[in-house]
């Protein structure tokens, strides 16, 4: 979908069941060979919301299916194309989980929070533990440094909770890069081992010195690349 293109660019709201009977020619009209989303209510309670590339047959498949005598009054929200149709039904389903809707919406292509929220979690009382209890802490999520020392944890170990996809990725004179966060925080590229995004970032471009926190972006969620310094806010 383009920029300033809108998602939904025609709505039929509430309408009545009879009308669709009565005056299915004038409907179809408006809504024949348009993709979109429908909703079907009974009693101005939701029903089943579907999709469908052909809203007039949908329509009119529903008045004679099961649902035939499950619903009175209907809206539609007419698309743009059917790129993220899916996905809005999907939505729509695990919101309001619709009663005649078997199936549960699913994001396929989406990553469940769930299990990085439990581990996050698991950490943190990791590290309350250890302030209460005393003793040292094995966690290096939590260190201040941020040197370039042998003897300091790499300048992202304190962020590898957050760092859940491990490559980084960068555009220098129209060429991509790639590089990998290891497991302790420092970086590999091309071979050899950095211990910050800065050092990684002037070996990639050649330069003496290079600020790698904005010349690395890294996948915050599928698809969603935003630069390494968006970590530090």
């Amino acid at each position: 979908m383009a920029r300033g293109e809108p998602l939904v660019c025609q709505h039929l709201e509430n309408v009545s069941r009879a009308a669709l009977e009565k005056y299915q020619r004038i409907i179809r009209q408006y809504i024949r060979r348009r993709h979109g989303i429908y909703a079907l209510y009974r009693r101005n309670k939701l029903h089943y919301v579907g999709l469908a590339t052909n809203l007039t047959s949908r329509l009119r498949q529903h008045l004679r299916d099961r649902h035939g005598h499950s619903w009175d009054r209907f809206s539609v929200y007419l698309t743009i194309g059917d790129r993220h149709m899916k996905e809005l039904e999907s939505l729509l389903l695990r919101i309001v989980q619709p009663l005649g809707n078997k199936q549960r919406g699913r994001f396929p292509r989406s990553e469940n929070l769930r299990h990085r929220l439990t581990r996050d979690v698991r950490r943190r009382q990791k590290i309350e533990l250890y302030d209460l209890v005393g003793g040292r802490s094995l966690v290096v999520l939590e260190s201040p440094a941020d040197d370039e020392s042998a003897d300091r944890p790499p300048k992202l170990a304190r962020y590898l909770g957050r760092l859940q996809r491990r490559m980084l990725k960068a555009t220098f004179k129209g060429e991509l890069v790639r590089a990998r966060v290891r497991r302790d925080g420092s970086i590999r590229f091309r071979g050899k081992v950095y211990r910050s995004p800065s050092k990684a970032a002037a070996k990639a471009s050649g330069r003496r010195t290079c600020n790698g926190w904005t010349f690395w972006s890294y996948e915050r969620a599928p698809g969603d690349w935003v630069r390494l310094s968006e970590l530090r806010r």
